[in-house]
């Protein structure tokens, strides 16, 4: 692998660990969360762990394949700003539940989140097949993610 290769990977892997760090100091489970009730389906609070680590490799590599795969630096530019919204848009949505404690808030954001998710497949799959498939996971869980939000204002509600 040359050195010019290797520069996307630790770009994107840099910046997915990063992302993951800052979401998961900003996600406080504390008497607040733990007081919310919670659906009878949502997974036990260990597996977001898991699930957001997969998921963060899986937006990494399809980030590296994208910028590999772009046709012109128009379209590398575009793909990197469209996963550096997203990656913003993921940390607001944890700002906002967790930090403001305002579900409700959270599920409007979280639908501009959803909405980049799609963005991004369809911009990286018209050059990348590989990339746009790596970020479904991604779409089912903030989709999964935006039901249990849902639910949580449902058996919450009101906020604020």
């Amino acid at each position: 692998m040359t050195r010019a290769g290797l520069f996307p990977i630790l770009i994107a892997g840099t910046l997915a660990i990063v992302t993951a760090i800052v979401g998961s100091t900003i996600t406080v489970l504390d008497s607040w969360y733990y007081s919310l009730q919670q659906p009878d389906w949502a997974p036990p609070d260990y597996m977001f762990g898991v699930i957001w680590t997969a998921i963060f490799a899986m937006i990494a590599v399809s980030g590296v394949l994208a910028w590999e795969k772009a046709p012109t630096r128009r379209d590398t530019e575009i793909s990197l700003g469209l996963f550096a919204l997203n990656g913003f848009l993921n940390l607001a949505w944890s700002f906002i539940f967790f930090r403001m404690e305002r579900p409700d808030i959270a599920l409007y954001e979280l639908v501009a989140l959803w909405v980049s998710i799609i963005v991004l497949i369809v911009f990286c799959g018209r050059f990348s097949k590989w990339s746009a498939l790596l970020l479904v996971p991604y779409l089912v869980w903030v989709t999964t993610a935006g039901l249990l939000n849902y639910q949580v204002v449902q058996l919450n509600g009101p906020f604020g």
